[in-house]
């Protein structure tokens, strides 16, 4: 067997396979090797949130001796068993097993050869409404990503009832007179953890992209919107959906007395009773319908009770923003039995004199117009406006885009268009872990998509060598990049809907 050192980086090689170890600030850890790419699964970032740490923001790693292997996913959160529906095929989709309240892992692609060479690093995080979802999904595979020169994370952080139930007693107990948001506290301490050991895995760690979709897109935007992330990332990717919607959120109080209408459902009397409930157990009564949802807080602590004013203030995290949707998330928000008449009815309420101006942009004339206007609506209000705003507020450029390619068919299985989700196995270069029979235009798309995303993790800007102009967004033209394998570039859209919804 040969040892050969690259500063902490060690490299045995042993019957021609290659097996990694890499000295963290925490303690060794072993990946493994896949076509010179160095990987590395189920890095602990923090101790397991169990016990009396439940409901607390994350803690700092215990070090340990010896070598642990890293070469599988960590338990993926406490949730609701993870199972394919509708669009959302098993690719999409959460792996059933394990889940476990110990989940606060990490994984790590990287290309790098050393410790010197100061890779951009681009942080991956999962959607799944903020009540489920893993980094141990096919569509988030890394291997491609880091072919094309970054070192690419991926992060687990708590979710549903254990991620961000607030509560009096846990606000009274924080030190911060906060609670909840523990699943965003969860994505900080994975971007502490990588600025603090990043750059054994040959990783820059000034120069690092959070990049999420749906709710992992609320968590970026609440990333930006954090006082206590600053100085943890550098440029940000917000993929259909943002906080900045006010959708999932709520404020302290409020959500305070959701946690004890939920103390009250388990039969508990106190925190401690709660700490005791078996996660699984505490993530079923969750599920009832008298629980609520369980989402963003705004606390005055992680998030500025006033968002919004915050942002026009400029107080959010000034980076460079890419950012964009689909046509499908407006499915999200089913229409069902609008018709003309009901649909002018609840303009008139909502927008009073100004509803004639709001039918010139949302026209409902017929009862299908009427059905089709509230699809659009419900599009811009659920993540159209986030980018807008993000754009209108951020000091740096902000680029936005609309995902319009429908995937090709899978034969007896429905077609649902450009579903919510589906352009990520495209930005994230894995249409190889999602089984169709792709078109050759489909994968001129995906290296189009994905190398717009990794140049602007490289430099802060999308636009690169064989690649159309990607102009950054300006408010007076509405300029828009539109991904279809039919019509990739600029186009303007949307500038009067959104000057006109957001005034």
């Amino acid at each position: 067997m040969k040892l050969k050192t690259f500063g902490v980086l060690l490299v045995l090689i042993t019957y021609g396979v290659q097996a990694q170890t890499i000295q963290t600030k925490d303690g060794m850890i072993k990946g493994y090797t896949s076509n010179d790419i160095q990987i590395f699964k189920g890095i602990p970032f923090a101790q397991p949130p169990v016990g009396d740490l439940r409901w607390k923001s994350p803690q700092a790693v215990t070090p340990w001796e010896g070598v642990k292997e890293c070469t599988e996913f960590g338990p993926s959160p406490i949730q609701n068993k993870p199972e394919p529906f509708l669009c959302w095929t098993e690719e999409f989709i959460a792996k059933p097993e394990p889940l476990s309240e110990d989940c606060l892992y990490l994984n790590i692609w990287t290309p790098a050869k050393s410790e010197t060479e100061k890779l951009p690093v681009f942080v991956w995080i999962y959607g799944g409404g903020l009540s489920s979802g893993s980094a141990n999904c096919d569509i988030y595979d890394g291997a491609q990503m880091a072919e094309q020169g970054v070192v690419y994370v991926s992060i687990n952080y708590r979710v549903g009832v254990l991620g961000f139930m607030a509560h009096p007693e846990l606000s009274a107990e924080s030190g911060n007179n906060a609670s909840g948001n523990y699943g965003f506290m969860d994505q900080l301490q994975a971007l502490k953890w990588v600025k603090n050991n990043i750059q054994a895995f040959g990783g820059d760690p000034e120069n690092v992209t959070i990049a999420g979709q749906s709710a992992g897109s609320f968590s970026v935007n609440a990333q930006i919107a954090s006082p206590l992330a600053s100085g943890y990332f550098h440029k940000a990717i917000t993929q259909s959906g943002g906080i900045l919607s006010g959708r999932l959120m709520q404020d302290l109080p409020t959500a305070e007395q959701q946690g004890l209408t939920f103390q009250k459902l388990a039969g508990a009397n106190s925190i401690s009773d709660l700490r005791k409930i078996p996660a699984d157990e505490l993530q079923k009564m969750s599920s009832q319908r008298e629980a609520g949802r369980f989402g963003v807080v705004l606390d005055d602590y992680f998030l500025p009770t006033d968002l919004l004013q915050s942002f026009k203030d400029g107080k959010q995290n000034q980076v460079s923003v890419l950012s964009g949707w689909l046509p499908g998330d407006a499915a999200l928000f089913p229409v069902n039995d609008i018709t003309s008449d009901s649909f002018k009815e609840q303009v008139f309420k909502n927008y009073g004199d100004r509803t004639g101006e709001f039918l010139e942009y949302f026209p409902a004339n017929t009862n299908e117009e009427a059905a089709e206007s509230q699809k659009k609506l419900n599009l811009l209000n659920f993540a159209g406006i986030p980018s807008y705003l993000l754009a209108k507020y951020m000091d740096k450029d902000v680029w936005l885009y609309e995902f319009t390619h429908v995937p090709t068919d899978k034969p007896g299985f429905p077609n649902y268009g450009a579903f919510h989700t589906s352009e990520v196995p495209f930005a994230l270069h894995t249409l190889d872990q999602w089984q169709r029979d792709w078109k050759p235009a489909e994968r001129t798309l995906e290296n189009q998509m994905s190398g717009y995303w990794v140049n602007f993790a490289k430099t802060g800007n999308p636009n690169g060598e064989n690649l159309p102009n990607w102009e950054p967004y300006d408010l007076n033209i509405g300029n828009i990049m539109v991904f279809d394998t039919n019509d990739l570039g600029m186009q303007d859209r949307y500038k009067s809907e959104f000057e006109f919804l957001t005034n």
